[in-house]
């Protein structure tokens, strides 16, 4: 490797190329020795002394610098990072955890890595209510000024994101890839918008691609940068759990959104929550429990929408709020809303076709349908009314 300005961070980036090198390794090995630096230069018996192994001392004889240029010429870009353990911006939060990485890649703005963060997760297969309720406690709390934290993955995570950018507020995308891709390669768009508003974060070099190991060290990322963990919806084998656990276990606040006793996206939150999570129905739930981690920051005023389905100024008009009534918050057939209402069953497809257009319903799982969560007038609208 050229003897560059670059060389300190190189070799940190060498030692993170070395087999067998993780988090907790790596840690291990700037607490027994002066520094990344001093591992490459020092002799075969100071490396003894240290009690490192065979292994990483081949390694040390030959690292890989052509890997370490390739993340070196990837930072060369614009508004490209690489952070490590010592550098002043790296976020305070996520160095307190146990196997806090030892750099992070950073696409977009580093400053705001710093700034209070909640994350928010789910299922990658929300009901359209689950996915509605995403966005809406993510516009309102990034407009309180909690910048929102997720994973970038599909479902939940994807809607926490579009939601912090339509409430104009700050999103952090930590990914389980190098920062080279796009991880699903269906949120590229998005991925850049969140450059252009946040950031993008990994602890992977530049080529990783995804892997399932990979998921779960993410996870501990985005829970450590994060003052508490929302959990929105989540089946009892949802990923979203294990970030959950993480977040307990490095001392931040869980919270999670309840839902219906018949929607298996929901049973992972009615577990965290018999388990001790704080259960949430207002966005502004989460900012009064906070309280004074968040250094003042205040709700946001409610927001307006204009949903109307046949009416004006966001009122239904009665047969299409009657068949809402009768639809409740569950997932229904046509039949067994046809039975509800009273309406006849044409009536009740061609009724819930401009519901769907209007966006008060959407299609669920096994042919019925289930209310988005979009509001039917001013009163109700805005992330502050229940998420049902």
């Amino acid at each position: 490797m050229a003897d560059t300005e670059e060389r300190g961070l190189g070799y940190w980036l060498a030692l993170l190329h070395a087999p067998g090198i993780g988090a907790r390794r790596f840690a291990e090995l700037l607490e027994r020795t002066p520094g990344p630096r001093a591992l490459f230069e020092a002799s075969a018996s100071q490396l003894q002394a240290w009690g490192i192994s065979e292994r990483l001392r081949a390694y040390l004889r030959a690292p890989n610098w052509g890997a370490v240029e390739q993340d070196l010429a990837w930072r060369d870009g614009e508004w490209r990072h690489i952070l490590t353990l010592d550098d002043p911006r790296y976020p305070v939060l996520l160095r307190e955890i146990a196997d806090a990485p030892p750099l992070l890649f950073v696409h977009g703005d580093p400053d705001l890595l710093s700034l209070p963060q909640l994350a928010m997760v789910g299922s990658r297969n929300p009901t359209p209510q689950g996915r509605e309720t995403a966005r809406e406690f993510a516009a309102y709390l990034a407009k309180s000024g909690l910048a929102i934290t997720s994973g970038l993955a599909m479902g939940v995570d994807g809607a926490c994101h579009e939601g912090a950018l339509r409430g104009n507020g700050v999103t952090l995308a930590v990914t389980a890839t190098g920062l080279d891709r796009v991880y699903p390669a269906s949120h590229r768009e998005l991925a850049h918008r969140i450059v252009e508003r946040g950031a993008m974060i990994s602890e992977f070099p530049i080529g990783t691609p995804p892997r399932a190991g990979h998921f779960p060290k993410r996870n501990r990322i985005i829970s450590g940068l994060s003052l508490g963990t929302l959990v929105v919806e989540a089946t009892l084998k949802s990923g979203s759990l294990i970030t959950a656990r993480l977040a307990l276990e490095q001392g931040r606040e869980v919270f999670a959104i309840p839902g219906s006793i018949h929607n298996p996206q929901a049973r992972g939150c009615h577990r965290l929550i018999r388990g001790g999570a704080k259960l949430v129905e207002t966005a502004g739930d989460i900012i009064e429990e906070l309280g004074a981690l968040l250094g003042g920051l205040e709700p946001a005023g409610d927001t307006t929408a204009d949903n109307s389905a046949g009416g004006e100024a966001g009122q239904l008009e009665d047969d299409y709020q009657r068949l809402l009534d009768a639809m409740g918050f569950d997932p229904v057939a046509i039949d067994v809303l046809a039975s509800r209402s009273g309406f006849k069953s044409g009536e009740v497809s061609s009724m819930l076709l401009l519901l769907e257009l209007e966006g008060h319903v959407a299609p669920a799982p096994g042919g019925g349908y289930c209310r988005t969560g979009a509001p039917v007038d001013a009163a109700s609208s805005g992330p502050e009314a229940s998420s049902g």
